[in-house]
């Protein structure tokens, strides 16, 4: 480049006479909040509606849950369109699975139990615990002897004996006491 037009560029720049500091060009970041906002009018185009009271999201991935607690979710039906929004947590599929066992219905039982069965496969050992032979000693303080000439049947129908006349006891109590007029 020749040296005039390198003047003529840097003469336009200035905001003042000949010895002023140049203008400083103002960066202009782009956002996430555009993202957000082109997001959420194209999910209104599609016509999502927000899907009140979900407390936990989890998506299964191969081992990993991707966990959103409190998510915003919204679906189109219509669009075959979910969107869960919200702060992602990835965790083990061992950990949640306990606390996610009580959700599933008696649909999901066959899904369980083929999922139990490739954890065993995954991991040997794991349907007898791990450190099995270590906690063997500690086991055994719970686990009652068995007493020569009783068994385990003879023990669980006297339980269930006393049981039911303890339920009959409580049922004639309460029938005593609504018959019984207040004063």
């Amino acid at each position: 480049m020749n040296r005039e037009r390198l003047m003529k560029m840097a003469g336009s720049v200035r905001t003042g006479g000949k010895g002023t500091m140049r203008r400083k060009k103002k960066a202009v970041h782009k956002t996430t909040t555009t993202d957000d906002k082109r997001l959420q009018s194209t999910l209104k185009r599609i016509g999502v509606n927000a899907i009140p009271a979900i407390e936990e999201v989890n998506i299964f991935k191969d081992d990993v849950v991707i966990q959103f607690l409190n998510p915003k979710v919204q679906a189109s039906i219509a669009a075959n369109t979910w969107v869960v929004s919200g702060s992602p947590q990835t965790k083990k599929l061992q950990d949640i699975l306990p606390g996610i066992i009580n959700q599933l219905g008696p649909d999901n039982l066959d899904n369980l139990r083929k999922l139990a069965e490739q954890f065993q496969k995954q991991v040997p050992g794991a349907a007898t615990g791990s450190g099995a032979i270590g906690t063997q000693d500690d086991d055994d303080d719970e686990v009652p002897e068995l007493v020569p000439g009783e068994t385990f049947e003879a023990a669980a129908e006297e339980g269930q004996a006393t049981q039911v006349t303890e339920v009959t006891q409580v049922t004639e109590a309460t029938k005593v006491t609504e018959a019984t007029p207040a004063s």
